[in-house]
């Protein structure tokens, strides 16, 4: 499919197209060739900057260089077993050769679809770090409880994935559940991930101060959004006020007997950040405004969005968060993702932090949608 030099690509895409693929790939295996020369030298290293560039390119090459290589090397394994079927009489070695080169093919088709995938446009934001926020919807306290819960599950899923969490801010009730919590979470593609979860939740269970058994529904919604650095956002002093004042709440580290609160407001757009999780004034302000940077950079994507609304469709859950995109029943141990029209019959272990198999269908679906989206342009 990619490689008009071994082997046709497809009936969509046209010869150009072809070529300027197959040469897209060969100008990344020099690249990557490039790159790794360059860390071998002396000065690279001391230039902290330069060397965390290149190292985070070569993670992003790698992997579609070895697949392009596999590929290659599967193309040739074709032509030398259409040869050996040629010229080789003895039935043997004729069907040895008959068998690799079906293996060949067979893992050639595997690549194509492989390299498609990997050489799709990528996501700017699918390296950084996340704030997410979860807010009790519809449902009372036990809208708050299961905010709680989500949010557990937030923390176990990170556990798993050797990511850091902290935690910005809370608005705790006193029988376990979050009216609302904002929490960061640093680790490797986090976005790339976690981007999926925006939207609304809705729980359908019997609450447990409910007498008469009967079933309730729950909602929540979850907001993902980049972590922004200085250089995406501009924030100007005169647009914000800092207040600070003493922690309260209903107790554990969310209070504190020093003036360590700090809230923010930002004039232009209204938004109000209020950070009290940490015992310094400096650690909650810093917080404060990390939170606020992801917000800014979040409208301004929203607004993207929304001016790109064709391409907004073409992307699974990471659009209109007044969306529902997933119901979580307890009665019959029900996951359902509306979006893909996924029903995973493991409740207990998805609350217990087990997104994987949510998160890899959500990922494939989106990638699917974007690689139908190109080959129709092309068309």
């Amino acid at each position: 499919m990619f490689a008009p030099v071994y082997g046709s690509y497809s009936n969509i895409a046209g010869k150009q197209e072809e070529i300027e693929m197959f040469d897209k790939l060969e100008d990344l295996l020099i690249r990557l060739e490039e790159i790794l020369s360059e860390l071998q030298e002396p000065d690279v290293a001391s230039d902290s900057n330069r060397f965390r560039k290149l190292m985070k390119e070569q993670s992003e090459l790698t992997p579609i260089v070895e697949a392009y290589k596999e590929y290659k090397a599967c193309k040739q394994n074709i032509e030398e077993s259409l040869e050996l079927l040629n010229e080789e009489s003895d039935e043997d070695m004729r069907e040895l050769a008959k068998e690799e080169l079906n293996e060949s093919k067979a893992r050639v088709e595997e690549l194509e679809h492989e390299l498609k995938i990997l050489l799709l446009p990528k996501d700017p934001n699918d390296d950084k770090n996340v704030v997410v926020e979860i807010r009790a919807g519809a449902g009372g306290d036990e809208a708050a409880l299961f905010a709680a819960e989500i949010y557990r599950m937030y923390l176990h899923y990170a556990e798993s994935k050797r990511w850091k969490v902290e935690l910005v801010e809370c608005e705790e009730i006193g029988i376990g559940g979050m009216k609302n919590v904002t929490f960061m979470i640093d680790g490797q593609g986090a976005y790339s991930m976690m981007k999926y979860e925006s939207g609304v939740h809705r729980v359908q269970r019997v609450p447990e101060t409910e007498s008469g058994g009967r079933i309730h529904t729950s909602t929540i919604t979850v907001a993902v959004m980049p972590e922004a650095e200085d250089v995406d956002v501009h924030i100007d002093e005169k647009d914000i006020r800092i207040d600070v004042m003493r922690a309260s709440g209903n107790g554990g580290q969310c209070v504190n007997t020093t003036d360590s609160a700090v809230r923010l407001t930002h004039y232009p757009t209204g938004i109000v950040i209020y950070s009290q999780t940490e015992k310094s004034q400096l650690q909650n302000k810093e917080k404060a405004f990390a939170l606020l940077r992801a917000k800014l950079y979040d409208l301004e994507c929203q607004k993207q969005h929304d001016a790109e609304a064709e391409a907004r469709k073409s992307q699974i859950g990471t659009g209109d968060r007044s969306e529902k995109i997933r119901t979580y029943n307890f009665p019959q141990s029900r996951v359902t993702d509306h979006r893909i029209k996924l029903t995973l019959y493991k409740l207990d272990a998805i609350m217990d932090g087990d997104l994987f198999e949510l998160i890899d269908s959500l990922t494939a679906a989106d990638q699917a949608e974007k690689l139908s989206n190109m080959e129709n342009q092309i068309m």
